[in-house]
């Protein structure tokens, strides 16, 4: 029997409803919004703050996420087997909220900067900080994953089956109500300009805010443990069925010579200690959970919306009108049709291929979904194609990149040696990006430049895998000098690099959008400086006049020189030299792929938990949901091997690579569930309830086997 301490079961009620419910669906809503909101954002945060490449920021945050679906697994076995649901909660929810504080710390760039330079002295730190921070994470939201829906279930009698239904619901909306909420707000969170010596993305309020949710969720649910209802650890059926497993293994190991007779089925070498009950639903939940070994490819693709599908977001243009969406805004997408495909699937899809005849198994089902992610990830790759079109061709390892800019009033022609080329300019006009092999650039006199009556011999020292501007003017006399660019990819995180060349004969004081450039000399360019997107205000300032323009408007990710020509009247004037083209591809793009993986997920993921259940008795659902959640993990364990280990250049090929691998493990899944056949676990508890009277009525002693015969359904 079941034990009960605390209050009765006849706590404060509310609408007929028990009080202490209203605490746990609180608890779980910021509880969600914390977990969700911090992972919207991590894979970002990898890139840009902590400076890790594409592939190592994919690795850890998949490495993060199989940690948080292997510790459900051990969060159930100390729950059920020790402390009870109650104390595994309040302790691991202080646990997890620790690590959302320490991940929280560990990106204030302030409390690491001391020369001031926007970047950790030590960025060992923020990095250790961030580790222990996520594992401390992982083993808390892991922990209490199968606690708390469990927890809020044991609050209600028996006779509450109606309310206890409608509980689940409201729960389950809590947590799609608090990730959802959570993947939107976060990442404006962290668009914010923060920081007290350097203004840069405000990381500390996107995982800032999920922590305090998440000291809000411990508080809210500490409040109401007086009315819980508070049930004593019972053990755990996983235990059970892994001692079971383990007895049969090795007492066939034992009895493997011939003189012993064969058993139907290895497993029945464990009714020496085992009643048959317990085999006879362990070789059911085995059944199924066989059906689970090529399931972890889809978790592959489909965990993959929160890693590589937000880095090519951030190559993407987030301009969608009136609304300006962050790279990592995009996984919103997901739940919203989430919340529209289901009923629609439910009501529509389902029965209408019902009306045509067709017998659309559950498993069936599942095969369409992998089919359908395996789709999504080939339109990931159709638009990753369109994306790497449009981005610039960068100098390779041995070769340089030259533009030539003319900024005077005469025609002028650039000769570099000893590579033979020459480039004619006229009066303000510039070249592209020239590619040059650096050897046949470093040498004496190397640039040799005229306008028709001056000549000028220059040695310029140029960098292999860099790009660089040589200007030149004949005002006052000819001249010439070479700026190192610096630019080696496209700006981070939808920011705009700009820099100007004072063309004026005067120096100039330049502000833009807020920022200084002092005292610019005349044929002088200030280093390029970030800027967010928009039309920002221009404004030169001389000893003797003001002028004030709006600029052009900046898109995602480019690059502009501007030359500052002159006034005319109080207006600047201006000519933009484009270095790096803005993100033209539109993140709407993205849609279709999230599209596809939604439905995938419907049908894969909705289908394959209900028929599992279906399969198995009532009593084992613990171990075939610890079975889902362990192929999640899987899954995410695939992703950070393949990202680790490939040598794919191109991200498409990749996303290729994916959806060939996923189509391979469907077409095996398909073959498994041709094989497999359905079951109905009432009908076989019926039967060995049937088989038990009948020896009871000819007087026969029931098999009871160790201490596990007292298993019941």
């Amino acid at each position: 029997m079941e034990k009960n301490k605390g209050h009765s079961n006849h706590g404060p009620s509310i609408f007929g409803y028990p009080l202490s419910i209203f605490f746990i669906v609180i608890n779980e809503f910021c509880e969600r919004f914390s977990y969700y909101g911090m992972r919207a954002v991590l894979v970002i945060y990898f890139k840009f703050f902590l400076s890790w490449d594409d592939n190592l920021s994919t690795a850890i945050y998949h490495t993060f996420v199989a940690l948080c679906y292997l510790t459900p697994i051990l969060g159930a076995l100390v729950a059920d087997s020790w402390l009870g649901k109650f104390k595994t909660i309040i302790s691991l929810s202080i646990v997890y909220t620790v690590g959302q504080a320490v991940l929280s710390i560990g990106s204030i760039n302030d409390l690491m900067d001391g020369d001031r330079d926007g970047t950790p002295d030590n960025l060992h730190i923020p990095v250790a900080l961030s580790m222990i921070g996520l594992v401390l994470i992982a083993f808390g939201t892991g922990g209490i994953k199968p606690c708390v829906a469990a927890f809020g279930g044991d609050q209600f009698e028996e006779h509450q089956e109606k309310q206890r239904s409608r509980f689940f619901s409201i729960f389950y909306l809590s947590i799609n109500a608090g990730s959802l909420l959570s993947t939107i707000i976060t990442p404006m969170l962290r668009g914010v300009e923060c920081g007290i010596h350097v203004k840069q993305k405000c990381y500390p309020l996107a995982f800032g805010v999920p922590a305090i949710l998440m000291a809000i969720a411990l508080l809210v649910f500490v409040v109401g443990s007086r009315m819980y209802k508070k049930v004593e650890p019972q053990g755990n059926i996983m235990v059970q069925v892994a001692s079971c497993i383990t007895f049969a293994i090795g007492n066939r190991f034992r009895h493997r010579s011939k003189q012993f007779p064969k058993r139907e089925h290895w497993l029945d070498w464990a009714r020496e200690k085992y009643d048959k009950r317990l085999i006879l639903q362990t070789k059911m939940v085995l059944k199924v959970l066989f059906l689970y070994i090529p399931l972890p490819m889809f978790w592959a693709l489909f965990d993959q919306q929160g890693s590589r599908w937000t880095l090519q977001a951030t190559t993407m243009d987030g301009d969608f009108g009136l609304v300006q969406i962050q790279p990592d805004q995009m996984q919103t997408v997901n739940p919203i049709l989430i919340v529209i495909m289901v009923p629609i699937v439910d009501a529509v899809v389902y029965p209408l291929i019902q009306k045509c005849h067709i017998n659309f198994t559950p498993l069936r089902k599942m095969t369409v979904g992998m089919l359908l992610a395996a789709l999504a990830f080939v339109v990931a790759a159709v638009v990753q194609v369109q994306i790497d079109r449009t981005l610039p061709i960068f100098p390779e390892a041995g070769t340089s990149q030259v533009r030539v800019i003319n900024l005077g009033n005469d025609k002028v022609t650039a000769n570099f040696y000893p590579d033979g080329r020459s480039v004619d300019l006229s009066s303000l006009t510039w070249t592209e990006y020239l590619n040059f092999e650096t050897a046949k650039l470093n040498s004496t006199n190397n640039v040799v430049i005229t306008n028709g009556s001056e000549t000028l011999n220059k040695a310029y020292p140029f960098d292999g895998k860099e790009r660089h501007t040589l200007i030149i003017t004949n005002r006052g006399r000819l001249q010439s000098q070479l700026l190192f660019d610096g630019i080696t990819e496209k700006p981070e995180q939808g920011d705009n690099k700009i820099r100007f060349i004072n063309n004026l004969d005067v120096p100039i004081n330049i502000s833009m959008g807020g920022t200084d450039f002092p005292y610019v000399s005349f044929f002088s360019a200030t280093n390029y400086t970030n800027f967010q997107r928009g039309k920002k205000s221009i404004t030169i300032h001389t000893d003797s006049y003001n002028c004030t323009t709006r600029s052009l408007p900046f898109g995602y990710g480019s690059a502009y020189t501007i030359i500052v020509e002159g006034c005319e009247g109080n207006e600047l004037k201006l000519r933009y030299v484009e270095d790096i083209q803005a993100n033209t591809v539109s993140m709407a793009w993205q849609i279709p792929q999230y599209f596809l993986m939604t439905c995938g997920e419907v049908v894969f993921s909705v289908t394959g938990l209900s028929f599992s259940y279906s399969q198995a008795p009532a009593n084992m659902k613990s171990v075939l949901q610890a079975g889902w959640l362990l192929t999640v993990a899987v899954g995410n364990i695939i992703v950070l091997i393949i990202a680790g280990a490939s040598k794919l250049e191109e991200q498409w090929t990749e996303y290729v690579l994916f959806a060939a691998l996923l189509l391979v493990v469907t077409v095996i899944f398909a073959i498994m569930a041709y094989f497999y056949t359905y079951v109905d676990p009432a009908e076989v508890e019926a039967q060995l309830v049937e088989e038990e009277n009948r020896k009871r009525e000819k007087g026969l002693p029931l098999p009871e086997y160790g201490s596990t015969a007292q298993t019941k359904m």
